[in-house]
């Protein structure tokens, strides 16, 4: 049965190979966008740390960054995704990107994982006392856009953003 969990080093070797199957593609919801060189025991214990730092609300950022929690979808040990909740929306993820984002590795991929992740980190954004949330995703991902109507997610619109053509969510918590 899958879990969410916050990052930790002990699944290192299981993220690299789901790097792998990634190929050049970005990890969705991982966060890897501040990673240094991963491939070192020391780089991804960095990298992990700047994650779960990032959920705490009384650290400064800098201020394009917006502080959100890291979690990744894990089952019998093994890093199968993640998937963040941003605690609040500036700008440019007012317009794409929301408040939840989320990748599943490919070889895990068809199994709902995103659809349950997703209705668990609605639950913590509701424990943060949030209302309501945005979730996006490309305007051709069928599989995540039924991931997230599936959890309530009504389609605002689709539009031409700085992530390409996307749908636009919201979910009423």
């Amino acid at each position: 049965m899958p879990e969410l969990i916050e990052p930790t080093v002990e699944l290192r070797d299981s993220w690299l190979e789901s790097s792998r199957e990634w190929g050049t593609a970005s990890q969705d919801g991982a966060g890897v966008w501040e990673a240094g060189d991963l491939t070192t025991v020391e780089g991804f214990a960095e990298w992990v740390e700047r994650l779960r730092q990032q959920s705490d609300d009384s650290r400064e950022l800098p201020p394009d960054r917006v502080h959100a929690t890291y979690l990744w979808i894990v089952e019998d040990g093994n890093y199968l995704g993640a998937i963040s909740l941003r605690h609040a929306l500036n700008a440019k993820l007012l317009e794409a990107g929301g408040h939840i984002g989320y990748g599943v590795r490919p070889s895990a991929r068809g199994r709902g994982l995103a659809a349950w992740a997703l209705g668990q980190v609605l639950e913590v954004a509701r424990a943060r006392g949030m209302d309501k949330v945005l979730v996006t995703c490309d305007e051709d991902n069928t599989a995540s856009a039924k991931s997230i109507e599936r959890n309530g997610g009504e389609l605002e619109d689709i539009r031409e953003t700085w992530l390409g053509l996307a749908r636009r969510y919201w979910i009423k918590l």
